[in-house]
């Protein structure tokens, strides 16, 4: 019976399907991850890994696999997997794209309104018991409904963000590897390049993939030409942004504000610098993070799993 390692602790109707055919080892938990030796462990006889963005599948996890044939990556991104080795060895990388369009769409949106308007700024203050009178500029934020919308990284969930920000009557420009001409008729938002995208933005929206090209993309002089009032928002991956130059530019207020989903090193702990500046919104990296959402992902890897193991083609193959 062929085996299958999953990297954290699924819900059991995620699962319940290969039992049936398969020999499924789950680990007990769902918040820690396995030490690389457990991985590389598992990896020596498993004949399916079924990760997500928090495992890293290296090299090493990789050329232990002797049995391996799939690794299905509960994500869209897959960053965290040695594509090459995976290549090199015949090994099938599977992801999770469009089914979590929307749902990650609205987590942007979110952080951009949530960073705007300092909303985790007023809510500390009001559990922490310091609400005690009205104040004239308390808490007074940015204004979106109007503003300029920057998106970096125009694919699926950057479209997703802009027809939402339409009902705001926002202006939207993109940037992109490719222009999207069809979607700029449709839905009136206009390209340009980097750097005018980046001095003409009210808010900057960060949706683009990490890959060799776009690490560090937003460097200290990228953020040299925002605007002071201007927010940052990244809902991709940590290390787009330079984190050293974004703490430096939102301590001394050239830049307004950062929303952020993502972080280089995930999970970060609570002494991270950027989580000492109060114009930082942060959050665990949650954009797909709906219920409906979550289960619609790891069916997909789990038909694409079942597929691999029976031999035929999975419908949503990375390498």
């Amino acid at each position: 019976m062929k085996k299958i390692f999953i990297t954290r602790k699924l819900p059991e109707e995620a699962v319940s399907r290969l039992r049936e055919t398969f020999a499924v080892d789950m680990w007990p938990s769902e918040d820690e991850v396995p030490p690389k030796e457990v991985l590389v462990e598992k990896a020596k006889t498993a004949h399916a890994l079924w990760t997500n963005v928090g495992d890293t599948v290296d090299r090493d996890v990789i050329q232990a696999g002797e049995t391996l044939q799939v690794i299905a990556n509960l994500a869209v991104g897959y960053n965290n997997i040695d594509v090459e080795a995976a290549k090199e060895r015949g090994i099938i990388v599977t992801n999770t794209p469009g089914v979590l369009t929307e749902t990650t769409a609205d987590l942007a949106f979110t952080l951009m309104l949530a960073a705007a308007r300092q909303t985790g700024q007023a809510e500390r203050f009001l559990r922490g018991g310091k609400w005690t009178s009205w104040s004239p500029m308390g808490f007074t934020g940015m204004d979106i409904f109007g503003a300029t919308l920057g998106i970096v990284g125009m694919g699926r969930i950057g479209e997703g963000v802009a027809r939402r920000a339409s009902g705001f009557d926002m202006d939207v420009l993109y940037h992109n590897r490719t222009r999207k001409t069809e979607a700029e008729s449709m839905f009136g938002f206009r390209y340009a390049v980097l750097d005018d995208l980046l001095k003409q933005s009210d808010f900057v929206v960060i949706l683009t993939p990490l890959t060799d090209e776009t690490r560090g993309l937003i460097g200290e002089r990228e953020l040299g030409l925002m605007k002071e009032t201007a927010v940052l928002v990244n809902a991709a991956r940590g290390g787009i942004v330079d984190e050293e130059a974004l703490y430096e530019a939102l301590k001394n207020g050239s830049i307004w504000a950062a929303g952020l989903d993502v972080f280089e090193g995930e999970p970060i702990g609570s002494d991270h610098k950027l989580l000492t500046l109060p114009n930082v919104t942060a959050l665990p990296h949650i954009g797909s993070a709906s219920v409906k959402t979550r289960l619609a992902m790891m069916s997909m890897n789990s038909e694409d799993i079942e597929a691999v193991l029976s031999g035929r083609a999975p419908e949503n193959r990375v390498v």
